[in-house]
């Protein structure tokens, strides 16, 4: 979902690496396509426009992103269907549908611009905000618990683990020192003491905010779910690309990549497969694909995006 908005939300937004998921996932007439996290609708409306009579199934947990991509989408009428779910569910929301597979699915674990830039979500560390940082905004669960009720251990636990933070104590406990904290702008006020102001155009706070994000949202929890058994919801042929946009969740895609792929799962020096595995798909990218230069010139926020693809045996 990770895209550049320039304009009304949904008005003119720019998708990553649009032109090589439509590539890669190829879509032919009459297939069935999912966006698993249709964000704004982009990466949706190119696949839509890219064969005749698809129809497309879009997932996403914000209800906000879901309307703005009914509008974006609306041109392809009831080619369309939107569901407000997590890509983790997604066997059970095809089934929903009465689709028994997907010919093409896409996965783009980012989030969008307009999530990212919106005050009022809790996402972003230069402007003050509500601590909340939810996709779901009935989700039980949000930034404001986790910064100012859990442990000193838990916190740093938690901003070492998702954020990659090297100075995760320190942080954790300016943090509780701090409490309570009301904003945003005050927890990234509380991270740039620690570390200072930065340099090279990187907040200090970004890897502290990624971490409370990801732990509001469980989103490599939900990765994790979809990676057990994703290649199950492709028919024969069919094509999964998943857009990364950091190591923790590229590492969890490429290891699941290569397990469904691999022809046996047994420990190595085992004289004879005992473990019943055969490969359920076959790698399309054996690293992953990277946006090109001019993407990231009109869009830095995409320089970090992976993509990597498979295809059903």
């Amino acid at each position: 979902m990770m895209q550049t908005d320039t304009g009304p939300v949904g008005a003119a937004h720019v998708p990553v690496m649009v032109g090589e998921v439509v590539a890669w996932l190829r879509p032919r007439p009459g297939a069935r396509l999912v966006d698993a996290t249709v964000g704004l609708g982009g990466h949706a409306a190119a696949l839509l426009a890219a064969a005749a009579d698809t129809v497309l199934l879009g997932l996403d947990r914000d209800p906000a992103a879901l309307a703005h991509a009914r509008a974006r989408l609306a041109p392809w009428g009831a080619r369309v269907r939107l569901r407000q779910a997590s890509f983790a569910d997604l066997p059970a929301v095809l089934a929903g549908e009465g689709w028994p597979h997907a010919d093409a699915v896409l996965l783009d674990l980012g989030l969008g611009s307009f999530q990212l830039d919106a005050p009022e979500r809790g996402f972003a560390f230069r402007a003050e905000g509500p601590l909340d940082m939810r996709l779901d905004p009935v989700a039980p669960l949000d930034a404001a618990t986790i910064v100012n009720t859990w442990s000193e251990r838990e916190l740093a636990r938690v901003i070492a683990a998702y954020g990659e933070e090297p100075r995760a104590r320190a942080i954790a406990r300016a943090i509780v020192r701090a409490r309570p904290l009301a904003s945003t702008a005050a927890l990234a006020r509380v991270v740039v003491d620690v570390l200072g102001p930065g340099r090279g155009g990187r907040h200090p706070a970004t890897r502290t905010f990624q971490a409370i994000r990801i732990v509001v949202n469980d989103e490599l929890g939900a990765l994790d779910r979809f990676l057990a058994r994703g290649w199950s919801v492709l028919a024969p042929g069919g094509r999964l690309a998943v857009l990364a946009y950091h190591s923790l969740e590229d590492r969890r895609v490429k290891e699941a990549f290569r397990r469904w792929a691999a022809s046996c799962l047994c420990p190595p020096g085992v004289p004879r497969c005992r473990c019943g595995w055969s490969a359920k798909v076959r790698l399309l990218t054996r690293r992953p694909v990277r946006p090109d230069v001019e993407e990231v010139a009109r869009n830095p926020r995409a320089r970090s995006a992976r993509l990597r693809v498979v295809e059903r045996l």
